[in-house]
Order: C-alpha cells, then sequence, then structure tokens
C-alpha cells in the first residue's frame, strides 16, 4: 500500500509495539505529528514542556518496563534540546529511538532556518545515527534502529528524517519484527577458567552492575550468589539487581559505598564482575582497587573487558545465559569463615546519620517504609541520589532511576514522569535536591496537563550540596556559587504548574506527607527543608583506594 513518510514512521513504531512517545512539535516535523494525531488512539504521545523532557521521560519509560523509549523533536533547536537526554541514555545503556526531522533535502547544507547536523552532533553519544534522505529506505532505517537500539548493550539510535521525505509516498509493506537471537562469543574454554577460578576461591566477592538488570539475570545472580556462598555488593545502577534485604547483600561499593563493601572487596582473593564496567565511581584508585584478587568479569561488551582493571578470566556473552550454564555445572559451595567475616563488618560499619532534626536518609528510610519498598523511586544528582541509593532497599530490577554515568541534574522528573506512564500501578517518586530541580522543574505542568499521579520529593537545602561538601572537605569552606539562599517557592511554583504542594520541615511531617501525596492520586510536590550542611558518608576521595573510605566519626577523629 502507498503511504506517506510520516505515516510509515507511525506504521513501523506500531510494527515494534511501540505504546507510547515523548516529544514537541514543530515546523519539520509538522507531517509526522499530523499522522500521529490520526492514530492517537493506538499511540499516546506525551507533551512535554521541553524536549530535554522528553528525551529524560522516554529513558525513564525504557528503564522502567524494559521496553524501548522513543522521543521526537523537530529540526535545530528542537533536536539539539535531545542532546543531554541522549547523552544520558548512551551512558547507562539505556534502549531510546530518538527521531528528528530535518530541513528538505534542497536546503541541507545551506544554514537554512533551524538546520542542525544533529546525526552528527550526536555521533559520539549514539549507538547509531541515521539521516534518512529516501523514502525507500525510510521503513528499513527505522526497523535497524529498534533492532540495534534494543540488542547487544542497548543504547540510544538517531533517526533524522528530511521533510520532504515524510511527504512523500512509497509502498509500504508491514514486517513482523524478529526476535533477535542471542550471539554468544565465548567458548567452554571461558566457562571452564572461570569454574576453576570460583572453586579456588576462599574469599569470593560478587560486584553486580546495570548490566545484570539489562539482562534480566537477576534470579540466576541470586541462585549464583547462594551457591558461591559469597557477599554481594552493587553499583548504582545495579540497584534492585540483588535483593537489598538479603543477608548477603552489603551495600553500594565505590566512592559513597558502604565500608563492609569497600572494605570486603579489598579483602576479597576473587572479585566475579556481573555486568559492571569498573567506572571511576567505583574503583578509585585503579592500581590499588582489589589488590588482592583475582578479577573474573562478565559482560555482554567485549570493549569492557581489560578496559579500566585487569582481569584473570573474563567471559563475553549475556549474562543471563552465561550464569544458567555456570550454575548448571558448579557445585554448591560454602565459604563459611569469610561470609562470617563480612557479617562482622556489617555489625561494625552500618550506615548512620544524625538523627536530630529532619534529615534527607530519615526521609527516604520513611518512604521505604511507607510504600513497603514497592515504589519506582527516580533521582536527579548529588547528594540526595547518594541517600536515595543508601536508604532505600530496592529488592527489585527497575526500581531505581538514576543518571549513573553522565551525572545529569534534572533528569530525574522527566524519568519519573515516563516510568508512571509506563508502569501506571506503581507509585512512582523523583527525589531532587533544589538545584537539580530548578534546571526541569517545568515538566510539572506535563505531570499536570495529564494529570499523571508521580510525587516529587525536594531536598530543599538552599545550597548545591554535594559541590557545597567538596568545598568544606577539599576547598576550605570557600562556597563559590553554591549558596541558592533566594525567593524561589517551590510549592507556590508547583501549584502555578496545576500541582498539589506540602512544604515538610519536621521528622514527625514527613510520613503524614507522603501518605497523603500517595492518597490523592494526583502530581504532588513535597518540599523537605534540611540542613544546608548534611553530608553524605561514608565517602572517597577522588582517585584514592577505596579501602581509604571513611565517615564522619573517621572525620572527626583525624581532626
Amino acid at each position: 500500500m502507498q503511504l506517506t513518510g510520516a505515516e510509515i514512521v507511525i506504521e513501523c513504531l506500531k510494527e515494534q509495539g511501540v505504546d507510547t512517545v515523548f516529544g514537541y512539535p514543530g515546523g519539520t516535523i509538522l507531517n509526522v505529528y499530523d499522522a500521529l494525531y490520526k492514530h492517537s488512539k493506538e499511540i499516546k504521545h506525551i507533551l512535554t514542556s521541553h524536549e530535554q523532557g522528553a528525551a529524560h521521560a522516554a529513558d525513564g519509560y525504557a528503564r522502567a518496563t524494559g521496553k524501548t523509549g522513543v522521543c521526537l523533536a523537530t529540526s535545530g533547536p528542537g533536536a539539539t534540546n535531545l542532546v543531554t537526554g541522549i547523552a544520558t541514555a548512551q551512558m547507562d545503556s539505556v534502549p531510546m529511538v530518538a527521531i528528528t526531522c530535518n530541513v528538505t533535502l534542497p536546503l541541507l547544507g545551506k544554514d537554512s532556518f533551524q538546520e542542525v547536523d544533529i546525526a552528527g552532533v550526536t555521533m559520539p553519544i549514539t549507538k547509531h545515527g541515521y539521516i534518512v534522505k529516501d523514502i525507500n529506505i525510510l521503513a528499513d532505517t527505522l526497523r535497524k534502529a529498534f533492532k540495534i537500539a534494543k540488542s547487544g548493550r542497548p543504547g540510544p539510535v538517531l533517526v533524522d528524517i528530511t521533510k520532504d521525505v515524510t511527504a512523500a509516498l512509497c509502498e509500504y509493506e508491514p514486517v513482523v519484527p524478529e526476535q533477535e537471537p542471542l550471539h554468544q562469543h565465548y567458548t567452554e574454554e571461558n566457562i571452564d577458567k572461570a569454574l576453576k577460578l570460583i572453586m579456588e576461591s576462599k574469599k569470593p566477592y560478587i560486584y553486580v552492575g546495570g548490566g545484570t538488570i539489562i539482562s534480566d539475570a537477576c534470579s540466576e545472580v541470586m541462585e549464583f550468589a547462594k551457591k558461591l556462598d559469597a557477599p554481594v555488593c552493587d553499583t548504582l545502577m545495579g540497584k534492585g539487581a540483588f535483593d537489598g534485604h538479603d543477608p548477603l547483600y552489603t551495600g553500594m561499593i565505590g566512592m559513597h559505598g558502604t565500608k563492609t563493601s569497600n572494605l570486603g572487596v579489598s579483602k576479597c582473593d576473587l572479585l566475579v564482575a556481573l555486568g559492571a564496567r569498573f567506572s571511576d565511581r567505583v574503583v578509585g584508585n585503579p592500581n590499588k582497587f582489589a589488590s588482592d584478587a583475582k578479577v573474573l568479569q562478565i559482560d555482554i561488551d567485549a570493549a569492557e573487558i581489560n578496559k579500566n582493571i585487569k582481569t584473570e578470566a573474563s567471559i563475553v556473552g549475556d549474562l543471563k545465559e552465561v550464569l544458567s550454564v555456570i550454575n548448571k555445572r558448579m557445585p554448591q559451595l560454602e565459604h563459611k569463615e569469610w561470609v562470617s567475616y563480612i557479617q562482622e563488618l556489617k555489625e561494625k560499619y552500618p550506615l548512620n546519620y544524625n538523627k536530630n532534626g529532619l534529615s534527607c536518609p530519615f526521609i527516604i528510610e520513611e518512604l521505604d517504609r511507607v510504600t513497603k519498598g514497592d515504589a519506582i523511586i527516580s533521582t536527579d544528582v548529588g547528594q540526595h541520589q547518594m541517600w536515595a541509593a543508601q536508604y532505600y532497599m530496592y529488592s527489585r530490577p527497575r526500581t531505581f532511576l538514576s543518571s549513573g554515568g553522565l551525572g545529569t541534574m534534572g533528569y530525574g522528573l522527566g524519568a519519573c514522569i515516563g516510568a508512571k506512564v509506563g508502569m501506571p500501578d506503581k507509585i512512582c517518586v523523583n527525589i531532587a535536591g533544589d538545584g537539580c530541580f530548578r534546571m526541569n522543574m517545568n515538566e510539572l505542568a506535563t505531570a499536570s496537563r495529564y494529570d499523571i499521579p508521580i510525587i516529587q520529593i525536594v531536598i530543599n537545602n538552599h545550597v548545591l550540596g554535594m559541590v557545597r561538601q567538596w568545598q568544606t572537605l577539599f576547598y576550605e569552606g570557600r562556597y563559590s556559587q553554591t549558596v541558592l539562599n533566594d525567593k524561589v517557592d517551590f510549592c507556590m511554583v508547583a501549584r502555578g504548574l496545576g500541582c498539589e504542594a506540602i512544604r515538610v520541615t519536621s521528622k514527625e511531617e514527613v510520613a503524614p506527607a507522603i501518605e497523603k501525596a500517595i492518597a490523592l492520586k494526583k502530581p504532588v510536590l513535597i518540599e523537605c527543608i534540611i540542613k544546608e550542611d548534611d553530608k553524605v558518608f561514608p565517602m572517597v576521595p577522588a582517585g584514592s583506594a577505596i579501602d581509604e573510605v571513611f565517615d564522619e566519626k573517621d572525620l572527626a577523629q583525624s581532626k
């Protein structure tokens, strides 16, 4: 059948099972939006307040559902406004297809109105990018984009389409997408070497990353941990991959990881890295990281093997498949003495904070209690992000959404909207600092426009908290441009954007505010006023060995 390019875009989205897109219209993408109007019962469109919000919403939708997120934008500034969201998805391996439209083919390369080479701009921050100048390849290009975004190590793919292609006519034949087969690159020798290391180990430690969630390997990781009888730590991206209530769990590793995880990994003789990439925030000083241990790394991306940390053995493949093979061949092991030692560390070095007055850790603990640990939590970046990772007990995958690799301030609200749209039966809460919230708080208008019942918690300490913490510890208290004590009233802003608002100033008000926000079933902002100098502990100074981790007590004793 003969369809316009714009209609082919919509039909390809339907082919891929897309039920929701996030975007903002403009001149060059008008044909696509006109076609979308005719299919509004099949594909829901969420009009965000800003294109960056659309990219973050598509990202949050993808992380929460496991599907591929889709965002739309027009040419020029519309397309460039997606860039931060695309880079965020790339750094955290999130499947996303960003569809933009450009000026007509005769106007390309002539500095035409709202013309930008968005494929060129995003080349370093996408898994792949296309510019479609011929309608005859449009459908196949879109199909390839979805295949690439989801296969192997996921990531964002950009498809830029000239406006004349969206208006032209072409024969279209629907295609049923095929399930992408797993292409395993490991050998029996790889498995044998890994099992040999595992069997020889006396003090194994498991280090779980976001790849565990992406590969849907959480049950296999749990079985592996029980059979290996080894403690488990996670990365920021790995939150929820291993049940935070399990006795073998020791908390996050790295710059703001627990003392138990950092000290334990530093003393283990085998570190098993599962879907984790050894980022600098995890390893600190790479020359001193797990220096007594042999490293076994299992990852789908061969480029991550030996990139940051030298391995003794590695397996390149889908984690779910690889662990299924290992679990079948590995006998039940016992490391009673080692596990007991780690349990002693957990008892000796629990996470702790000042219980006097209202604080973010207390708020997170109350949120965990009220929601029974069953909410989807998104965050922005900074102190509140680390507290959310430390004090909410994640027990299921796809319940913690945060910009780990890029560290994108302003990410969380759009992501929370996307998560709630994709998972309407879940309580979805975004936790932001006042500095981050300023960046994309306009997306509250998106939540109110569609009556999306998200909860936005603003941890307001009137400063850029994490930067101020570094200024306190490493810059002799020179608070350059980190004080935000101005006249902005976030509750008034929220109400002005059509949302409910609650201000919390004491510990007693926290639980009732959360309970009320849940009961209202509307978008609600809860502003929590905390002290300006609360700090995130434990902490490892940048570039230091992770066993140099210190907390507030250590800091006081060192003075």
